[in-house]
C-alpha cells in the first residue's frame, strides 16, 4: 500500500532508469549526422555503411563512425509482416579492416541504445579498437530501431515527470497512454531479449563473420549471456560488465542492493579519520532521518541550477532525496559528496542537495526507452517477482517492486523461452568485471555467474561503482583478454592501484 500523498513514481522511474545504465551518460540519439563531403559507401559483408558522427548531445563528446541499417521481421513467424530497421554503427579498427571476429557491444537498460553511448564505448574500448572492429546495434525498441517511445494524445513525447505526482494507478495510466501511442507502430510482444539475440545473430551473419566477441553492460550482460547460450558456436569470447545473473528478477532486489552499497560507503567513511570526525559513522541513519522529515513536510528550497547557475526554487521531498541517493551511488565521485550535502541539509542548508538532485534527474530524462524496458521486464521478470519482506526495512522501501512492475498490467508481453533463467554455463572464455560499491549489480552477482563457468575470471574493482570497463587499466585488460581468449593469463596487478574516493569533508574536497 502507498502512503497517502506519497509521490511514488519518481523513485521507481529514477531507479528503473539508472539501474541499467552502463555509463550514466547520453540521451536517446537523434539521427546520426553524416560527415560533410563524404558520401562514400563502405560495405561490411552484405550491409552498407556510410560515414557519420555519433554523440554530441548535451555536451557529450563525438565519435566518427560508419552508420547503417539492417531489416528484420518484427514477428519472426511472419517474415512478410512489419519490418524493423535495426540501427547499426561500425567503429573501425585502427589498423584498417580489423580481425575476422569483431566485438559486438550491448548496451544496458533495458531501454538504452548502443549508438547513444558510442563515444564512451570508443574510449573504453580504445585498445580493443587497435585490433578489432566494434559493432553497435540499437536493440529493437531503442534508439532508431523502431523505438517504443511513449507519447501523449497529441503525439508529443511523455517525459518521466508526466506521472511525477502520481501513485501506482497513475503509473498504470502513464503506460496505458504509452501503449495507445504505439498502436500501428509496434507489437510490444516482440521486443524481448530473445528477439534481440536473434537480431544480433542475423546481423552477424549479414556481416559475413562466423564468430563474434560479445560484451554487455548491466542489462546488456543478460543479452550477452543469452546470446552465448543460444549461439555458442558463434561466440568467441564474452565480457560482462556489471553482471546480471540469469535467475535475477530485474527490479526485485534494487532496494537491498542500494542499502548494501550505502553500508559499504559508511564503512569507508569510518576508516577515514577526517570523515569520521566530521560526519560520524551512520550515514544511512542520517539519510533515513532526513527522509522522514521531508516526508512529513516537503520544503520549498532555493538553489543554483547545476548547469546554468541561475537562482531557482523547487520542492524538496522524501522521494527526491531517495532518488538522489540512489542515482549518485552509481558514481563514486558523486557519492563522495553525500555525507557533506546530508550534513548541510541537517543544518538547514538544502541548496547543495537540491542542486545535485536537479543535475542527476536532468541526466535521466530521455536516457531510457520506457516502452522497450516494459516489454522486456513484463515478459522476463514480472511473472517471477515475489515481494521480499527484507525490502520493508530499506531506504527505498517495500513498494519499489510493485511500482516498478505496475505498468505491466494490460501491457501485451511476450514469453521467455524454456531455460531462459538457467545459469550461463560452459567453457566459452568469459571475463566478468564489477565495482565493489555497485548499488545494483554487486560483485556477489559476478561471483555467482563465474562459479558456473569453466573458463572464466571475475575482477572486482576496489572503490568503483556501476560500469567499470573504462576505469584505470581496465581498457587494456579487456583488450588483452579479447586478443588471447584466456582469462587466466591476465595480469591484473594494475588494478591494485585503485582505491576508494574519499568522502568530501568540505566543498574544496577531501582532507589530504
Amino acid at each position: 500500500m502507498n502512503r497517502p500523498g506519497r509521490r511514488a513514481w519518481p523513485r521507481a522511474a529514477l531507479a528503473a532508469a539508472t539501474a541499467a545504465v552502463l555509463l550514466a551518460a547520453g540521451c536517446q540519439p537523434g539521427p546520426e549526422a553524416p560527415l560533410e563531403d563524404d558520401t562514400t559507401v563502405h560495405r561490411y559483408g552484405e550491409i552498407a555503411f556510410q560515414p557519420c558522427v555519433l554523440g554530441g548531445e548535451d555536451g557529450m563528446p563525438t565519435v566518427e563512425a560508419q552508420c547503417g541499417g539492417f531489416e528484420v521481421a518484427e514477428d519472426p513467424a511472419s517474415p512478410g509482416g512489419r519490418q524493423i530497421r535495426l540501427n547499426l554503427a561500425w567503429l573501425e579498427a585502427e589498423k584498417g579492416g580489423g580481425s575476422d571476429d569483431p566485438l559486438f557491444f550491448i548496451a544496458g537498460g533495458p531501454g538504452q541504445a548502443a549508438t547513444g553511448v558510442a563515444p564512451m564505448v570508443e574510449m573504453a574500448l580504445k585498445d580493443v579498437l587497435k585490433q578489432r572492429d566494434v559493432i553497435l546495434v540499437d536493440q529493437r525498441g531503442t534508439g532508431q530501431s523502431n523505438p517504443l517511445d511513449c507519447r501523449d494524445a497529441d503525439g508529443e513525447l511523455l517525459g518521466f515527470d508526466a506521472a511525477a505526482s502520481g501513485d501506482v494507478e497513475e503509473v498504470k495510466a502513464y503506460f496505458r497512454q504509452c501503449l495507445r501511442s504505439l498502436e500501428g507502430r509496434a507489437d510490444t510482444r516482440f521486443y524481448t531479449t530473445t528477439h534481440a539475440i536473434a537480431d544480433l545473430d542475423a546481423v552477424r551473419a549479414a556481416l559475413g563473420v562466423d564468430r563474434i566477441n560479445v560484451m554487455g553492460g548491466s542489462y546488456g550482460t543478460r543479452v550477452a549471456q543469452q546470446y552465448a547460450m543460444r549461439y555458442p558456436s558463434h561466440t568467441r569470447t564474452v565480457v560482462l560488465d556489471g553482471v546480471v545473473p540469469n535467475r535475477l528478477v530485474v527490479g526485485g532486489e534494487f532496494a537491498r542492493m542500494l542499502d548494501r552499497a550505502l553500508d559499504r560507503q559508511d564503512a569507508q567513511c569510518g576508516e577515514q579519520p577526517a570523515c569520521r570526525e566530521r560526519f560520524g559513522d551512520d550515514l544511512v541513519g542520517r539519510i533515513r532521518a532526513l527522509e522522514a522529515k521531508l516526508r512529513a513536510e516537503p520544503l520549498e528550497v532555493g538553489y543554483r541550477h547545476p548547469t546554468t547557475f541561475a537562482a531557482e526554487t523547487g520542492t524538496l521531498d522524501a522521494d527526491t532525496l531517495v532518488g538522489l541517493v540512489h542515482g549518485v551511488s552509481y558514481v563514486p565521485q558523486l557519492s563522495a559528496l553525500l555525507p557533506l550535502v546530508i550534513d548541510e541539509a541537517e543544518e538547514g542548508r538544502y541548496g547543495p542537495l537540491m542542486s545535485i538532485a536537479q543535475f542527476w534527474s536532468g541526466r535521466m530524462e530521455g536516457m531510457m526507452n520506457l516502452g522497450m524496458r516494459l516489454s522486456v521486464v513484463c515478459a522476463e521478470d514480472a511473472p517471477r517477482y515475489t515481494p521480499d519482506d527484507a525490502d520493508a526495512g530499506t531506504l527505498m522501501g517495500a513498494d519499489l517492486g510493485p511500482q516498478f512492475f505496475a505498468g505491466c498490467e494490460g501491457w501485451p508481453a511476450g514469453d521467455a523461452p524454456a531455460g531462459f533463467n538457467d545459469a550461463y554455463s560452459g567453457d566459452i572464455p568469459t571475463l566478468l568485471i564489477s565495482g565493489d560499491l555497485d548499488p545494483v549489480t554487486p560483485p556477489e552477482y559476478g561471483d555467482e555467474v563465474a562459479a558456473a563457468l569453466g573458463n572464466a575470471r571475475h575482477l572486482a574493482l576496489k572503490g568503483q561503482g556501476h560500469g567499470v570497463m573504462g576505469v584505470g587499466c581496465m581498457p587494456r585488460l579487456v583488450a588483452q583478454f579479447v586478443e588471447s581468449a584466456d582469462p587466466a593469463a591476465l595480469d591484473a596487478d594494475c588494478l591494485d592501484t585503485l582505491s576508494y574516493v574519499p568522502p568530501f569533508t568540505g566543498y574544496n574536497g577531501w582532507e589530504p
